[in-house]
């Protein structure tokens, strides 16, 4: 067996997330199609994560693994085969061979998220479905100033859905910030892990913190009651992105 690890790229409109699903068309189901065709037989394919319908993904590291009867292609080859059989919103960007105990979810030891606004009252056509369409304007510098209050070890409860069943809801959060490039404001957030609809609760309260509906110190307050109550709305899942997925050196880097 011969497990090699693929970094695709995806943008998730068209589809109903990562994994595999009964009734719908996921990114998952279209990658091991792909999979099928270029080694001759539908090997296993495991993911880092599951994203939600319509999420994005700059960077998804996901393994399949090859049986010995597998078509022998060059690791630097696969990402141009795989791509022939490929819808155009979907691209393995890399592929590299790697040992038997490496898992995508379980040896990751962080992630990195961006959320991208849009607040320029003429809708852009080619954003479309792939940004936050959000007015009136933010207050970019509020947003960054109260982001701030996210990052370090803390019990992030308020921040994640409601029904979530996950007892422990402590993270460590390596960066939060908020920067505005034209008409687009854009969240960056990376920690060790992440509660369900996390980062786009974050970014929906931190939005209201650009329309001057919350403080700073509003943000901090929610944190510490550790109720979802006490957030803000969760923002679409249009303009989320999961930007890179750490493994061992790559999360000291980010923690540095």
């Amino acid at each position: 067996m011969k497990k090699i690890k693929l970094n695709i790229s995806y943008i998730g409109t068209a589809y109903c997330g990562w994994q595999v699903q009964p009734n719908a068309v996921s990114v998952q189901q279209r990658v091991q199609d792909a999979v099928e065709k270029t080694f001759g037989n539908r090997y296993p394919l495991t993911g880092c994560s599951r994203t939600d319908s319509g999420v994005h993904a700059r960077s998804f590291i996901c393994t399949v693994e090859l049986g010995d009867e597998a078509n022998n292609i060059p690791c630097e080859r696969i990402p141009l085969v795989m791509n022939r059989y490929l819808p155009v919103d979907i691209a393995v960007m890399q592929a590299e061979e790697v040992e038997d105990d490496f898992h995508p979810r379980y040896s990751c030891l962080g992630k990195a998220y961006e959320y991208i606004f849009y607040d320029n009252p003429i809708r852009d056509p080619f954003s479309e479905g792939r940004v936050a369409h959000i007015l009136p304007r933010l207050d970019a510098d509020a947003m960054d100033k109260a982001a701030k209050e996210i990052i370090g070890k803390q019990d992030f409860r308020c921040f994640m859905a409601s029904g979530s069943k996950i007892e422990d809801t402590v993270r460590t959060v390596y960066d939060c910030r908020v920067s505005r490039e034209g008409d687009r404001v854009k969240l960056y957030i990376s920690a060790d892990g992440f509660l369900y609809n996390m980062v786009r609760i974050i970014a929906g309260t931190l939005a209201e913190v650009g329309h001057g509906k919350r403080t700073k110190k509003e943000v901090r307050a929610a944190i510490d009651s550790k109720d979802r109550k006490n957030s803000g709305q969760t923002a679409p899942p249009e303009g989320l992105y999961l930007c890179k997925v750490f493994y061992g050196k790559e999360k000291n880097n980010e923690e540095n």
